[in-house]
């Protein structure tokens, strides 16, 4: 391996050595500012890192990782992702008696994890980051293990993520019988078997490969693991789940399907957009009738997974083409929907941040504040809380002013280049239905806070903001703003990072 092979894999072995550094350290000194500032020091490294490989060796480094301006500008979202999470975490682990320490090793394997998924360009390395991935969440899901609640949640995601990788394995070994490679650049030759004998198993495994997709990303038909999940497992935990775990899935899934061409094969394309209508349409629906608010943001991710495959759907080399001629066109087109998912994750991963995290800082030492009705008057006791909630809501639900309005707007513009009328319509109408819901609890901040008989303020009053918190969330809070004021900058970054995937 040369110089530049190993410059360019700098950011992964800093955030997988780190990893085993503070394991190490944490047997000798016990502290948990100590792993703390290990952690964000890795993570800011990891970060800075990336900088240094794009003047190394670009594309593919070894047989199985690929470096290059799409995977640097995801493993840059993950490991800042984590630098949040971990500031968030400090005080949620500091008001809980146990272990501190051990979670940000998991943590930084997961972020690992999740990086590798990003820079994978085969089989055999998108399956080791996906198993490194998910172990290290395993544990994460159930740190927290005097709530029966997290334990539950972590063997049912134990359960079914094992299942799914099941599927992923069959699923290869079907596409490696018909490509003859587990490269993804080998896979652009699938197209030429549409419509010929192989085409029948290539289908099954492309299928089986859609099953286990779909579970790491929770849309439906495959969602049923989420709400129970994302409820049991700690808050900061959740908010990784949320962002960084489905965001590696994805970064994974618009690179393989755009070496496909999802639309080479119409069946595979009908399944996308089934399963885009369905998690559009029952996310929102079954957001409606949760009293939780990790429930609500749980069946809210599966809504928001089915936007990003309606662009992911806009993204194929043929994506608006037929009938076209016009190469130009395709090209163009199929870059508004590499953008529109790009940004689109960069707007959710900030403004999911930023809810979970004030669900973070506000949660007790005895249970998160997930509940609709811990959040009444929370304006009148925390206000800088209550803000910034509202901020991340009114993103999530697409208003004007916020990184979520801005990523809708290049998800509809990307589906109606590429003539998705249909799916254009559903997402316009789930987005209307998730209106209500987000409403709804923030109507429940800026009511009167109920007082008990003994006089005492509910829960949501009891916890203080610790310094780390207020820091990721000002940050937060910025970035939702500044990306719905000014995006131009990322826009910029993304089109020349995705160019030429």
């Amino acid at each position: 391996m040369t110089g530049n092979a190993i410059l360019a894999l700098l950011p992964l072995i800093i955030s997988g050595g780190a990893a085993v550094l503070i394991m190490v350290v944490i047997a000798f000194i016990r502290s948990h500012r100590l792993a703390l500032a290990l952690t964000l020091i890795a993570l800011a490294a990891a970060f800075a890192s990336l900088w240094l490989t794009g003047g190394a060796a670009t594309g593919q480094v070894t047989g199985l990782l690929i470096v290059d301006g799409y995977s640097r500008f995801f493993m840059g979202l993950f490991f800042a992702a984590a630098f949040t999470i971990a500031l968030l975490s400090y005080g949620y682990l500091a008001r809980r008696a146990g272990p501190r320490e051990e979670y940000y090793v998991l943590l930084l394997l997961a972020t690992f994890g999740a990086a590798v998924l990003a820079a994978s360009s085969h089989f055999a390395s998108f399956f080791l980051g996906l198993e490194i991935l998910s172990v290290s969440l395993y544990a994460l899901i159930a740190y927290t293990r005097a709530s029966r609640f997290s334990v539950e949640a972590a063997i049912k995601y134990l359960v079914l993520a094992g299942a799914s990788s099941a599927f992923l394995l069959f699923g290869m070994a079907l596409v490696y019988s018909q490509a003859g490679s587990m490269q993804f650049s080998a896979m652009a030759n699938l197209r030429s078997q549409a419509g010929t004998a192989g085409e029948p198993v290539l289908l099954a495994g492309m299928a089986m490969l859609i099953v286990g997709f779909g579970f790491k990303l929770a849309v439906v038909p495959f969602h049923l693991w989420t709400p129970d999940v994302y409820e049991g497992a700690p808050a900061p935990v959740t908010a990784f789940v949320a962002t960084v775990s489905k965001g590696g899935m994805f970064a994974l899934l618009l690179r393989y399907f755009i070496a496909v061409d999802v639309r080479a094969f119409p069946s595979l394309f009908v399944v996308f957009a089934l399963i885009a209508v369905a998690s559009m349409l029952a996310g929102n629906l079954l957001a409606l009738l949760q009293n939780n608010v990790k429930r609500v943001l749980a069946y809210s991710s599966i809504a928001h997974l089915g936007y990003l495959l309606v662009a992911f759907l806009a993204a194929g080399p043929a994506a608006g083409a037929a009938g076209r001629g016009a190469g130009t066109a395709q090209a163009g087109t199929a870059q508004a929907g590499i953008v529109a998912v790009t940004f689109y994750l960069t707007a959710y991963f900030v403004t999911t941040l930023a809810a979970f995290g004030v669900m973070t800082v506000l949660s007790t030492g005895e249970r998160d504040l997930d509940g609709i009705t811990d959040y009444r008057g929370l304006y009148w006791r925390r206000p800088w809380s209550a803000g910034i909630l509202t901020v991340a809501l009114f993103s999530l639900a697409g208003l004007p002013l916020t990184a979520g309005f801005v990523g809708k707007f290049y998800i509809i513009t990307a589906a109606i280049g590429s003539a998705l009328w249909f799916l254009v319509i559903i997402l316009v109408i789930g987005s209307a239905i998730g209106l209500y819901y987000y409403l709804r609890i923030m109507v429940t901040m800026f009511l009167q806070a109920e007082v008990s008989e003994a006089g005492q303020l509910p829960p949501a009053a009891a916890p203080s903001l610790s310094w780390a918190g207020e820091i990721a969330l000002a940050a937060l809070l910025l970035a939702i703003l500044w990306l719905g004021i000014y995006p131009g900058p990322l826009i910029n970054l993304i089109q020349a990072a995705a160019g030429r995937l």
